[in-house]
């Protein structure tokens, strides 16, 4: 519970200090064990950690906290049926899966010391900044980019949001119920 309790969304300047390949490594590798729906996997995982091909991102990308970022961790998902159900309707889960590889992610990070923010909105918006980030680093078309997460230590002190109290947003046996 450690890691859940410790993970902010971190919107601030990063250490240049780089990240090791190890360390990359280990948090694609904890994105992939996520859960995905009828095991369809349809998440799929790319760490930037080249300067020149960072620079060319942030450049893309309008968001001046993050471009101290020392890696980033792109995120794509494929649409991929899981099953049709009984009205014919297709069913598909990557949006579930991708969110899982997230969060994977972001708990895998404060445990190895980073931070980092799921950056989604500004990657699917309709000014397509996640299709050109794709088509620079040669994603297929058949892959959407769908969030971007930064990855560094911490250069600034980590801010805490106020969660509303457990009593308005979790219960036992009925809704409201104590």
């Amino acid at each position: 519970m450690d890691a859940i309790f410790q993970r902010k969304s971190y919107r601030g300047a990063y250490l240049p200090d780089p990240v090791p390949r190890a360390d990359l490594t280990t948090l694609l590798e904890a994105g992939l064990s996520a859960p995905s729906g009828c095991n369809k996997q349809t998440t799929s995982l790319i760490a930037v950690d080249d300067p020149a091909l960072l620079r060319e991102i942030f450049s893309i990308m309008d968001l001046p906290d993050c471009k101290s970022a020392p890696a980033v961790i792109c995120v794509l998902t494929k649409h991929i049926a899981a099953y049709r159900d009984g009205w014919g309707k297709e069913r598909c889960y990557s949006v579930q899966d991708y969110a899982a590889a997230i969060e994977n992610i972001l708990l895998e990070a404060v445990q190895l010391g980073y931070q980092s923010c799921w950056i989604e909105g500004h990657v699917t918006d309709a000014d397509e900044q996640g299709k050109r980030i794709a088509e620079m680093l040669a994603v297929p078309d058949y892959y959407e980019l769908v969030a971007v997460l930064p990855i560094g230590k911490a250069a600034e002190p980590l801010q805490s949001v106020q969660k509303r109290p457990f009593s308005e947003r979790a219960w036992f046996n009925r809704f409201g119920q104590e």
